[in-house]
C-alpha cells in the first residue's frame, strides 16, 4: 500500500503540474492531451462530410496547428475511419473541453472494468483499498489519461470477452476479440492461438466480427479512404519514426521494439522477434488447450495479444489491467500453485509487469526493455504453471485407471 501510495502521488502530481498552464500547451512544450489531438481532428473532418481528407496529410495537419500553433509536431492520422466517426460528436466542443469529456468518460470505463472483473475474484474482496489506489496508479493509465488515447476501449473488448469466456460463451467472446480490429495489431496473435488450439467457436467470432466491422466502415466512407487507411497502416513503421524519432521504441512495449532496441541490425532484429513471437503464441496455444481455469487460459492469449503486437505504446498496457487482477486471485487462491515457491514466482512476475513500464525511457541508454521480459517470463510461468497442472491431473486419472 506505502509503494502504490507513493507512485500514485508522485505520477499524478506530476501531472497536475504540468498541465497547470493556461490554454492547449502544458509545461513541457506539448500539446495536453496530445494524441487526442488526432482523434478531434478526425472527427471534425468526419462530421464536415470530409472522409476523403482523413488521410491527407496536409489537410490534417494544418488543422491540428490551428489548435496549437506553438506546437513543434504533427500526429499522422493512423487509426480507421471508424475510430474517427466516433469522435464526430466531440468534435463540435473546443478541443481541452473535448479531450477533457472523453478522458473522463473513458477513465469511468477504465474503472468500471476493473470493479467487473475484481467482483469476480473472491480472493481479492479483503483488498479493496489496496486495489483502488494500485487501479488509479497503474502506470498505463497514468499515460492513458495524460496523451488523451482510447485503450479504454480495448480493455472494454477484452473485458467483455473474459465474461464471455467465463459463461461459457465462446462464440460471443469472439465477437468481443474480433472488435478489436479497430487496431487491427492486437488481432496478430489471438485468431492463430485458437487456430492452433482448435477453439472454433472463439476463432468463428473473432473473424465474424472483425469482417462485419470493416464492411460497415467500407459501406460509410468508401473504397477510396480505405485504400487511403490500408496505405497508413503498411507505413505504419515509418510514420512513427517520422514523428517521434528514437523516443517512439522507449515507450513502446512489445518483441518488435524489444529487438529493435537491443540489436543494431533491422534485419536481424525483425528476425528474432518473429522467433520469439511464434514462441509466445506457442505457449499461449498451449496453455489454452489444457483443461486451466478461465482466467489464466484467457491471462495467456491477452499475453500473447500484447507482447505479439508490433505496434504497442504504454498507454496499450491498459488492457492488461484484468491480466493483473485475474492472476493476482489466482495466485492467492493457490488454484493449481501448491508449493509457495512456485506461487512467489508467479506475484513477481504480475509486480514486474505493472511496473516496469516506469522505466521505459531508460531503455533510450540501455537498450534493454525490462518490462518485455517480463511480460514473456509471466507467460512462461503460466505456460509452466499449467502444464504441470495438467501433468499432474493425468497422473491422477491414470493411478485411478491402474486401481
Amino acid at each position: 500500500m506505502a509503494q502504490a501510495a507513493v507512485l500514485f502521488a508522485c505520477l499524478w502530481a506530476g501531472a497536475v503540474v504540468d498541465f497547470s498552464t493556461r490554454g492547449v500547451m502544458d509545461r513541457a512544450g506539448n500539446v495536453k492531451f496530445q494524441d487526442f489531438i488526432q482523434f478531434y481532428v478526425g472527427g471534425t473532418l468526419a462530421r464536415s462530410g470530409q472522409p476523403a481528407s482523413l488521410y491527407d496529410g496536409r489537410t490534417a495537419f494544418a488543422m491540428m496547428h490551428q489548435i496549437a500553433p506553438q506546437w513543434q509536431f504533427a500526429l499522422p492520422m493512423v487509426y480507421g475511419p471508424q475510430v474517427e466517426a466516433w469522435f464526430m460528436p466531440l468534435s463540435g466542443f473546443s478541443f481541452l473541453t473535448a479531450a477533457a469529456i472523453w478522458v473522463a468518460l473513458s477513465s469511468v470505463l477504465y474503472m468500471a472494468c476493473c470493479y467487473w472483473v475484481w467482483k469476480a475474484c473472491p480472493n481479492l474482496t479483503a483488498y479493496s483499498s489496496l486495489f483502488w489506489v494500485l487501479a488509479l496508479a497503474y502506470p498505463a493509465f497514468f499515460h492513458f489519461v495524460v496523451r488523451g488515447q482510447i485503450s479504454a476501449l480495448l480493455l472494454a473488448c477484452f473485458t467483455a470477452a473474459f465474461f464471455a469466456f467465463r459463461a461459457h460463451r465462446p462464440f460471443l467472446a469472439g465477437l468481443a476479440l474480433g472488435s478489436l480490429v479497430f487496431k487491427p495489431q492486437f488481432l496478430m496473435a489471438i485468431p492463430i492461438v485458437f487456430l492452433l488450439s482448435r477453439a472454433w467457436k472463439p476463432l468463428i467470432g473473432t473473424v465474424i466480427a472483425s469482417v462485419g466491422q470493416l464492411a460497415v466502415t467500407w459501406a460509410w466512407c468508401g473504397t477510396s479512404v480505405m485504400r487511403q487507411y490500408v496505405a497508413t497502416l503498411s507505413n505504419l513503421s515509418r510514420l512513427v519514426a517520422a514523428t517521434e524519432t528514437t523516443k517512439a521504441h522507449a515507450q513502446m512495449h512489445s518483441l518488435r521494439s524489444f529487438f529493435s532496441l537491443l540489436v543494431p541490425w533491422p534485419q536481424v532484429a525483425l528476425g528474432l522477434s518473429l522467433i520469439a513471437s511464434v514462441a509466445v503464441i506457442v505457449l499461449a496455444a498451449r496453455a489454452w488447450g489444457v483443461s486451466a481455469p478461465p482466467a489464466v487460459r484467457f491471462s495467456a492469449l491477452v499475453l500473447a495479444a500484447v507482447l505479439v503486437n508490433p505496434h504497442l505504446f504504454v498507454y496499450d498496457l491498459l488492457v492488461l489491467a484484468p491480466v493483473l487482477i485475474l492472476l493476482a486471485d489466482w495466485a492467492l487462491g493457490d488454484l493449481g500453485l501448491a508449493e509457495s515457491a512456485k506461487r512467489d514466482v508467479l506475484v513477481c512476475g504480475i509486480y514486474s509487469a505493472y511496473l516496469l513500464p516506469l522505466l521505459g525511457p531508460l531503455t533510450l541508454v540501455t537498450h534493454f526493455q525490462f518490462s518485455v521480459l517480463a511480460l514473456v517470463w509471466l507467460q512462461w510461468e503460466l505456460w509452466r504453471a499449467v502444464s504441470l497442472q495438467e501433468l499432474g491431473r493425468l497422473s491422477h486419472v491414470e493411478q485411478a485407471e491402474t486401481r
